[in-house]
């Protein structure tokens, strides 16, 4: 009875807190509420027994995904992104719901819910939880997990580009970057010496 109340608090506590991350127009709000949704799902993986994913839960995301998501909030101008985002909400959610029900319907036609993995309780107790995920990480899923890393760096990529859109240098004579205010500046830092 406690394990199941304890889950439905995790769930709902997960699910609310994405919620507020999506939705809400304050990005360290969203940030916050972000790091509250990867806490609770860690306690999730607690109730079942898998210590070391909860572990690497809240290292990994809690931790080092969640400083990088800060880290490019701090790039991004507010009102630039509010504007461009407002003009693509209507396609996203509409690009989102599809791919929410092509996943319900690929999970139900298919038999991915109702199959069962080769790891048996017994097999993992025997071995140990972070040898079977090793095991089952670099042998049969190796290329998933090395397209996840890749999709990361271009994650990467693509957040450096779009912090960088809206700098713009001014450009002196011949296309050059101004450095006369750099220079006027510098001059008077010396004339006060």
């Amino acid at each position: 009875m406690t394990a199941q109340l304890l889950f439905f608090y995790f769930g709902g506590m997960a699910v609310a807190g994405a919620v507020v991350a999506v939705f809400t127009p304050n990005l360290v709000y969203s940030a916050l509420s972000l790091l509250m949704t990867f806490i609770h799902i860690a306690g999730i993986y607690i109730l079942l027994n898998a210590e070391f994913i909860a572990a690497v839960q809240i290292i990994v995301y809690a931790g080092a995904i969640l400083v990088t998501y800060v880290f490019v909030l701090m790039l991004f101008n507010p009102e630039q992104e509010k504007r461009y985002f407002h003009k693509q909400y209507k396609i996203g959610a509409f690009l989102g719901a599809v791919v929410l029900f092509l996943m319900v319907f690929a999970g139900f036609k298919t038999e991915i819910l109702s199959k069962g993995g080769p790891f048996t309780v017994e097999y993992v107790e025997e071995i140990g939880h972070t040898r079977a995920i090793g095991n089952a990480l670099f042998t049969d899923f190796i290329f998933p997990f090395e397209i996840a890393s890749f999709i990361l760096l271009v994650a990467m990529f693509g957040a450096i580009i779009l912090a960088g859109r809206g700098i713009k240098k001014p450009k002196g004579p011949g296309g050059r970057v101004d450095l006369s205010s750099r220079r006027k500046a510098k001059e008077a830092i010396v004339g006060e010496r």
